[in-house]
């Protein structure tokens, strides 16, 4: 063997010595990276878990500010309902000897002398035709008013049941609207003035923008409540223009300083009372809004009332 060849030999056996621990290196940094990978998506997991139960936490606190309302949305039709229930069972007797008398004439054992006497004396009694006017009034009421308490309920449940975070296409106004819906006897010392203009359908997660919609109104309530010579006012509006759907929520309340707005989005920041609010709130709101590929924007004053406008552009699929 010749020196060259004890050479190259030499340089060959360097290389792949290099050559394997280059390797060995690669598939250390690999399984390193790898395990760091399987961390970071336990961890995203663990977050998003987290962030669904801060939206349903937030969701809590919230119904305690609604139940209020919508005990009194509900009070008022079951009220009626059951008053009218009553008025039925009055009427029962009369119904039953009616049926009574049907039954006897298609058996034969009443003569029509008899029935039309018996007739008379319910007559003299009650007037038959009130009483199917009165019949048919009762029934409608307590329907329209067992409708209403369906419809309340639903919203509530809708509202507060956890929801997996599903968008579909849809008209967006229809979760401002159910927002709306369930704040209105909450709202009952604010004027509500609402203008919905058409706007496209999106792909949007309406359980969202009625959380939304649902924590800006009670915000906006709250920044009326201090008025007291002047008539407070809430404006919902929903339009369209420049190719994205802008909802804005209105109030004439005390508006909002400096220092609040530049701190409005943080987590737990709340200028309200210990105990009273989370401080989640509109933090929720800016996650929900930019999960939607939205902006949000404020206009407010210091003793001027407060314009908050979220901003959505058109999406027609995730």
């Amino acid at each position: 063997m010749t020196l060259t060849d004890d050479n190259y030999r030499e340089a060959f056996l360097r290389e792949k010595v290099a050559r394997q621990q280059a390797e060995q290196l690669l598939e250390d940094k690999s399984r390193v990276l790898f395990a760091l990978n399987q961390e970071l998506q336990k961890k995203v997991v663990a977050l998003e878990h987290q962030h669904g139960l801060f939206i349903q936490a937030e969701k809590m606190a919230t119904l305690g500010t609604l139940c209020a309302g919508v005990a009194h949305e509900i009070n008022n039709p079951l009220a009626y309902a059951m008053s009218n229930i009553e008025s039925l069972h009055s009427s029962n007797n009369t119904v039953y000897r009616l049926l009574e008398m049907n039954q006897q004439v298609l058996d034969r054992t009443i003569s029509d002398s008899e029935l039309i006497a018996q007739l008379n004396q319910l007559t003299e009694q009650q007037s038959l035709l009130s009483l199917r006017d009165d019949i048919h009034e009762l029934l409608a009421d307590s329907s329209q008013g067992l409708r209403r308490i369906n419809h309340t309920v639903r919203n509530l449940l809708d509202f507060a049941r956890p929801k997996d975070n599903e968008k579909q296409l849809v008209d967006m106004t229809d979760a401002v609207k159910n927002a709306v819906k369930l704040l209105l006897n909450q709202l009952g010392n604010c004027e509500v003035k609402c203008n919905y203009q058409p706007v496209p359908m999106t792909w949007c997660n309406l359980a969202a923008i009625n959380q939304v919609m649902v924590n800006l109104l009670i915000n906006a309530k709250h920044a009326c409540d201090e008025l007291s010579d002047t008539q407070a006012i809430i404006t919902v509006t929903v339009a369209f223009a420049d190719q994205q759907i802008c909802i804005t929520v209105s109030d004439n309340g005390c508006g909002m300083s400096e220092h609040v707005k530049a701190h409005i989005f943080d987590p737990f920041f709340t200028t309200k009372p210990v105990g009273t609010g989370t401080g989640m709130g509109m933090t929720l709101v800016y996650a929900m809004v930019h999960d939607h590929q939205g902006e949000i924007e404020i206009d407010s004053q210091q003793g001027q009332g407060t314009q908050i406008h979220c901003f959505f552009p058109i999406l027609r699929h995730e």
